[in-house]
């Protein structure tokens, strides 16, 4: 699935991931109003705005970048049906030729570990049949349950052709209460040791010169982003923390390989609710798609001379 993923970044000149990750506050007022002018103010008509919005965004989107992450929290608030319209998204998405990466940072043991692996990236059973559920091409994964919570998910990308990408440094400014403490045994730190595991991982599932086992650094730890790079040479990182979080288009450098692979940078909220940013509020609520997509144009240049034209120069 990398390999995938791979090709469709080199077609699109985009290493740009946008994050579906929908909340009512963000929503358009006259989406709101048109659903629950049908369906009252419900859950079923919050399902309905998500879907609605999500897909005006996509249409505006889908040929210039490989992939979308929604956010599975965002829907799961709404109950069943906040998973229709998970669903319905990733379909959506799916049909417009986009990658899905579900953002679901799932991670338990055992046969719960392997349910949500054949969920999110694999297959059920049910009688002769074998069902896909969620159908997504990778998932986010939790590690730190060990490797009892990881194996299952890479035995299902084998199986499936798919991927994930596993927590190793995490955004949150709180990251590093845990994932920064260094262990006495190792003379690292605990993210260090993940992103060796990681390495050791992908040496399971390799798809061409990259594995399907990835990894998940915040831009908003570029010097952290430069020893990952270093200890997961065959893994793609999914940079997450650009835009609102902070992260910039110069600290994206050390997350790619000299390659100019190796990376992909997701943008959530400073795309899909780009209009209520100063810079692209001319294009009002009812623009919001349109801003959206200016936002991506806009993302796209800052990674382009931030990171391929100084390697270009070099």
């Amino acid at each position: 699935m990398i390999s995938k993923l791979i090709e469709k970044i080199r077609e699109k000149e985009a290493p740009i991931v946008v994050g579906l990750d929908p909340s009512i506050a963000n929503i358009p007022r006259h989406i709101i109003k048109n659903a629950t002018d049908e369906k009252g103010e419900t859950l079923a008509a919050a399902a309905d705005a998500i879907i609605s919005y999500n897909k005006a965004i996509v249409d505006k989107v889908y040929d210039l970048v490989p992939a979308v992450k929604p956010q599975i929290a965002m829907y799961e608030q709404f109950g069943v049906e906040g998973m229709r319209a998970f669903t319905e998204t990733v379909n959506y998405c799916k049909e417009k030729g986009l990658i899905v990466i579900g953002d679901i940072k799932r991670g338990d043991i055992g046969s719960t570990s392997l349910a949500y692996a054949q969920a999110h990236i694999g297959k059920v059973s049910f009688g002769s049949a074998s069902l896909s559920a969620f159908d997504e091409d990778f998932c986010t994964v939790n590690p730190y349950l060990g490797a009892d919570g990881v194996k299952p998910f890479i035995e299902e990308c084998n199986k499936n052709d798919r991927g994930i990408f596993v927590l190793v440094k995490t955004s949150n400014p709180s990251s590093g209460d845990f994932q920064d403490r260094v262990l006495r045994d190792e003379d690292s730190t605990l993210y260090e040791t993940v992103g060796i595991k990681v390495n050791e991982w992908a040496a399971l599932s390799m798809d061409g010169a990259y594995s399907n086992v990835g990894a998940v650094a915040g831009a908003t730890y570029p010097k952290m982003g430069e020893i990952l790079r270093r200890i997961m040479p065959r893994s793609y990182i999914l940079v997450p923390g650009y835009g609102a979080q902070g992260g910039t288009g110069k600290d994206l450098v050390p997350f790619f390989n000299p390659d100019g692979l190796g990376a992909i940078v997701n943008s959530s909220r400073g795309i899909i609710a780009a209009y209520k940013k100063d810079e692209y509020k001319h294009f009002g609520e009812e623009g919001f798609a349109d801003a959206a997509r200016a936002a991506v144009l806009d993302m796209k240049k800052d990674i382009n001379d931030n990171v391929f034209a100084k390697r270009r120069r070099v």
